[in-house]
């Protein structure tokens, strides 16, 4: 089995690198301290399995991260460890194609070594902390309908759903706490993807599915 491994902390990196290559029959291949490092390193070495904390990369949504590995190296299975783990950012992960999910705080050697095992198998692998809001948390919109947009990651469906309410650009940043340049990108890939060539077409477009009425 090969591991790739992708945080910028040097100290976490050694030692999962060490636990990983004292269990046998795991070669960790690369690190990567960067989002450009990680990429390169999954396109050259096609690991098995990604170790990861998406979050770690700048203005880089995890989600994003995510979603350019799994477009990259398809069979390259994801398990995120991370410090962070409020229900989008695990919602997220998993729609943009992970197959676990450890809270760093949670996850002592063992743990993060089943999962390698577990995701590199095909399966799915979560927290403790995780567990129990997991099946809530993946359900498209609960008991609503199915997303219209669904070639959306979930921070372009947040955008929409602000843009179709009529909010501004620098509007939509203070909502979602993001830099109004990662905003304005955001609604570029929205418009791309939606297939319009402006802002009112999309607000068209997704009132007409229903959004922005709340």
């Amino acid at each position: 089995m090969t591991v790739l491994l992708a945080d910028t902390q040097p100290v976490a990196r050694r030692r999962v690198r060490s636990m990983l290559e004292r269990s046998g029959g795991i070669t960790v291949v690369g690190e990567a301290t960067t989002a450009a490092e990680m990429f390169a390193e999954v396109a050259w070495h096609r690991p098995d399995v990604l170790v990861v904390d998406p979050h770690q990369f700048g203005r880089i949504a995890a989600e994003d991260v995510i979603g350019h590995v799994a477009r990259i190296a398809p069979r390259t299975r994801v398990l995120v460890v991370t410090t962070t783990e409020d229900d989008e950012s695990v919602r997220a992960a998993f729609h943009a194609g992970a197959r676990g999910y450890l809270v760093a705080a949670d996850a002592d050697a063992d743990q993060v070594l089943r999962g390698v095992q577990v995701v590199s198998s095909g399966e799915v692998i979560v927290g403790r902390s995780v567990a129990g809001r997991l099946a809530t948390l993946l359900s498209a919109r609960g008991d609503h309908a199915p997303y219209p947009f669904p070639q959306l990651t979930v921070r372009e469906q947040q955008v929409l759903e602000r843009i179709a309410a009529g909010k501004s650009n620098p509007a939509i940043a203070r909502d979602l706490a993001l830099a109004p340049k990662t905003i304005s990108n955001r609604v570029s890939s929205v418009l791309g993807k939606l297939g319009v060539t402006d802002r009112a077409q999309a607000i068209v477009l997704a009132r007409d599915a229903g959004l922005g009425r709340g």
